[in-house]
């Protein structure tokens, strides 16, 4: 009689481990997180150095170079600055 049961449950483990590997996955949720695009690329304020963004970001073009803002007031302190080659 133990020998059965002992046959039984090692039965039961062994489907039970076969079942699990063969088990088809899920299909993709619609709501799994996707990696970012290049528009999702964040990017440094040159004044408070916070980082936002890039779709989001006030722009600046400067010297052939774009600057990146969080806010108007810091877009308006650096374009308040000299420019580098300056004095």
């Amino acid at each position: 009689m133990k020998y059965l049961l002992i046959l039984a449950v090692l039965f039961y483990i062994g489907w039970r481990l076969i079942r699990k590997t063969h088990v088809k996955p899920p299909p993709e949720a619609p709501h799994q997180i996707e990696e970012p695009g290049p528009e999702d690329v964040l990017v440094e304020d040159p004044v408070c150095h916070v980082l936002i963004p890039k779709n989001q970001a006030l722009r600046l073009r400067r010297d052939g170079t774009t600057y990146y803002f969080c806010s108007e007031s810091c877009c308006d302190q650096f374009a308040g600055q000299p420019e580098q080659g300056e004095k």
